[in-house]
């Protein structure tokens, strides 16, 4: 895991318009032909980006109805929202012993960012206009499940989630969403392809914009099948061909995302992206995030060489099926 609370630039967020999604996006991408352009004439998205925030991505039930924080109800939230997950809270804060040992590290590691979007927006999901994902009931039992939370304690390593087996990070996706830490991605481009090449577990997707064929549906892939294209200034990733164990939010292998990257100045890019799979959610949902161009350079992550998270894990496990 890298340490980026001494290296990571401030968090500059873009003002998001609160209109429908489709406005909102639009309203934020510069014309086409204006904004910087590569060597041979494309949108430049190139650069690191920081996506750090917490604002929640849906909307917590106290805030039901409120779209928008006033500035001193912002900075109220994120006052509270940072003393919760302050990992240096001991005991005698009055945190429990059991979730103290839980924290796993100080808050010298965790770098959730300290501010919610510059709009104080009080979600990331656009749409539905409540904030909310709309789940269907047995999505929510898929993603339980697949998290770890429902069956048992785990026989083997692959009882356990994808970002616990670093296979893929929590926060790297698709779709990217802000977490812990590590909330960084770099974009690369040429005539013919993207990169999209995140920081946690040095995932990176190779996006090709040239037109071919599918691969075939029972060819799946962990971070699906992507192709790209441009619409005016915004670069559009539509994904498919999941596999189940992917598991973003409940959704399943029928999964189709679609991404937009626009630039939306020289130091903001907006991510957007919007799901769909009718079998997890009961319509398509949106999301929009700001991101910010960061100095910082790409740290390594390395996850499980070395060390004996999953041994631990698995032995903690055992522990508990003896005792029962």
């Amino acid at each position: 895991m890298s340490n980026r609370p001494f290296a990571a630039s401030s968090f500059l967020l873009v003002v998001v318009v609160l209109t429908p999604v489709e406005t909102l996006a639009q309203s934020a991408a510069p014309p086409a032909g204006s904004g910087p352009r590569t060597a041979w004439g494309a949108p430049d998205l190139q650069g690191i980006w920081d996506f750090r925030t917490i604002t929640p991505l849906e909307r917590p039930d106290e805030l039901a109805g409120k779209e928008v924080l006033t500035a001193e109800e912002a900075a109220e939230y994120e006052q509270r929202s940072l003393n919760r997950q302050n990992k240096d809270l001991r005991a005698e804060d009055g945190i429990s012993a059991q979730r103290d040992v839980a924290n796993a590290y100080n808050q010298f590691w965790w770098d959730y960012g300290d501010r919610l979007t510059e709009d104080r927006r009080t979600s990331l999901v656009v749409d539905p206009p409540d904030g909310k994902i709309p789940r269907n009931p047995e999505a929510l039992s898929r993603f339980a499940a697949l998290a770890g939370a429902m069956g048992g304690t785990p026989a083997g390593p692959e009882d356990r989630p994808l970002w616990e087996r670093c296979i893929l990070g929590f926060n790297s996706g698709p779709p990217m969403l802000p977490s812990a830490y590590n909330n960084n991605v770099q974009l690369l481009q040429t005539p013919d392809t993207v990169v999209i090449f995140n920081e946690m577990v040095h995932n990176a997707r190779i996006v090709p914009l040239a037109s071919q064929p599918r691969l075939p549906d029972d060819l799946r892939l962990v971070t699906g099948d992507a192709r790209g294209h441009w619409e005016g200034a915004t670069l559009v990733v539509e994904t498919t061909n999941f596999l189940r164990e992917t598991g973003f939010t409940g959704a399943g292998a029928g999964l189709q995302l679609t991404e937009r990257f626009t630039r939306a100045d020289g130091d903001t890019l907006l991510y957007e992206f919007t799901v769909d799979d009718p079998e997890a959610f009961s319509a398509p949902w949106t999301a929009v995030i700001p991101m910010t161009r960061s100095d910082s350079p790409m740290f390594e992550y390395a996850c499980h060489e070395g060390n004996y998270g999953m041994t631990n894990l698995l032995a903690g496990a055992r522990a508990e099926d003896a005792g029962r």
